[in-house]
């Protein structure tokens, strides 16, 4: 093991980092294992709610996912009440043109 002040000396970027507080910023979160898992390999719902512009749109893309049965009813309704208690982007920032290029899947 290195002593502080080595490394302090012969890395001093990594020793500041080292000290710092972690900065770790969580822009959204899956409330669903099933969708969690699912988000590996397709676009999920919120995939779909997070290149929505307004909630009406967002509430559009809800409906008809579960009217296909892609999502159940009990977490359509979940999907509907994060919306109408937390708003659009507590599902995380909007997904614009490019966003895969940019970020990756």
């Amino acid at each position: 093991m290195i002593e502080k002040r080595l490394l302090k000396r012969f890395f001093p970027h990594i020793a500041a980092e080292l000290e710092r507080e972690p900065d770790i910023t969580f822009l959204a979160f899956r409330s669903s294992q099933k969708e969690a898992e699912k988000a590996s390999f397709e676009p999920t719902a919120v995939d779909f709610i997070r290149r929505c512009d307004n909630e009406r749109q967002a509430r559009e893309i809800i409906d008809y996912l579960e009217s296909k049965g892609e999502i159940d009813k009990e977490y359509a309704e979940k999907l509907r009440r994060q919306l109408k208690e937390k708003g659009l982007r507590s599902f995380g920032p909007k997904k614009g043109p490019g966003y895969y290029a940019k970020y990756g899947f």
